[in-house]
């Protein structure tokens, strides 16, 4: 099913990792979408039953819509816990105590460049976060603290901020690289040292954003050193270059490290197109895990050895749900035409492929694109 080879053997870690999937919230910031709350309920439930651990229902406080979501999936009898989102403000908490939220992310910003935009001083954010760490505490809900803009905080200050929540109340933190400026290797320290100061007993989350296009790294950075969640959102959605994609991040922690979790990756091609049919996008064809060009080959080169996947493929289609399939076109070879013509039940004789190969590339050419299966079966009869 894995086929990686030995290169990565002295790497591999072990050992499990929680997902906490936010593509209720952070997900749908990505430009231009909107999820109604039973599109968002619907979306829960296929969470569920992917085996996403910690749903992240929403930021109640945002809209009327996103309070009633966090009400339906709240009632949903779901498996997976839900958590809802806060920001270290009165309201927002008394938001989460109103609709019985047991679990919330409380962020709340500590990067000077942050502070300084919204013109609060450190000492005053302290004594925000420390306040909403003991609301939290003294009613119930199980608190994370999320440092937003944690990775380009001055790193006395994120100490202290971080500590100051525990101390306060906050039964998890949250490392947050919100604007993914971090590097995997930076990521590794900074949550390697977080996990020191908060104890054995801390949980501490990593939650990456793919600016620089490192956010799977980042994610996988972070396990290794320590964290016991990973952030991330179906397809990798949410603004500017949206966030961790939990599918790729489990599938590398799954093959290329021996991490494992609870991701049934066999369902997560379906999901993945539930999601963006609902939110009204595209994806690159060529995406690993969900991408429709994964398994899909032209090349004749890569046809001939179309038989035996490990040779052409580092991983299983049966692994992520897809289909093995041979496509038609300009790049196409003799085994291509051979293969074609066996799933299509067609007679192509050994001497008429290199003739159908011809016309099968100059129409490929032609059409800037595939030759379908209709158009293949008419060069045969033609």
């Amino acid at each position: 099913m894995i086929w990686t080879g030995e290169l990565n053997d002295a790497y591999r870690h072990g050992g499990s990792v929680g997902l906490y999937d936010t593509t209720l919230r952070d997900g749908e910031q990505t430009v231009g979408v909107v999820l109604d709350p039973e599109e968002k309920l619907e979306i829960a439930r296929l969470l569920d039953d992917l085996g996403i651990d910690r749903i992240e229902a929403g930021f109640p406080r945002v809209s009327q819509d996103d309070w009633k979501a966090v009400e339906l999936i709240s009632a949903a009898g779901l498996r997976a816990e839900i958590w809802g989102f806060s920001r270290a403000v009165p309201a927002d908490l008394e938001a989460l105590v109103e609709l019985d939220v047991r679990a919330s992310v409380i962020e709340s910003p500590i990067s000077d460049l942050k502070l300084r935009a919204i013109g609060v001083s450190r000492e005053k954010m302290l004594e925000r976060i420390t306040g909403a760490m003991r609301f939290g505490a003294e009613h119930g809900i199980h608190a994370a603290f999320f440092g937003v803009d944690s990775t380009r905080a001055e790193p006395d200050f994120y100490e202290r901020a971080y500590k100051a929540a525990v101390d306060a109340g906050a039964k998890e933190v949250a490392v947050v690289d919100t604007l993914g400026i971090a590097s995997p290797e930076a990521v590794a320290e900074l949550v390697g040292r977080t996990v020191e100061w908060v104890g054995p007993d801390v949980p501490v989350h990593f939650h990456g954003h793919n600016d620089f296009g490192l956010a799977t790294a980042a994610a996988v950075a972070a396990v290794r050193a320590g964290a016991s969640w990973v952030h991330g959102t179906i397809n990798g959605m949410g603004e500017r270059a949206g966030n961790a994609n939990l599918g790729e991040v489990a599938l590398a922690l799954r093959a290329l490290y021996g991490v494992e979790s609870n991701l049934r990756l066999e369902k997560l091609r379906a999901v993945s197109e539930r999601v963006r049919r609902l939110s009204g996008y595209a994806l690159e064809p060529w995406k690993p895990v969900t991408g429709e060009t994964l398994f899909r080959r032209e090349s004749g080169a890569v046809a001939s050895q179309f038989h035996d996947p490990p040779s052409i493929e580092p991983y299983s289609s049966e692994l992520v749900g897809a289909q093995r399939q041979i496509v038609l076109g300009k790049k196409s070879g003799l085994d291509s035409i051979r293969i074609k013509a066996e799933e299509l039940g067609l007679d192509v004789p050994e001497e008429r492929r290199a003739e159908v190969l011809a016309r099968v590339k100059e129409l490929g050419a032609r059409k800037r694109g595939l030759v379908d299966d209709e158009e293949f079966r008419s060069l045969i009869d033609g």
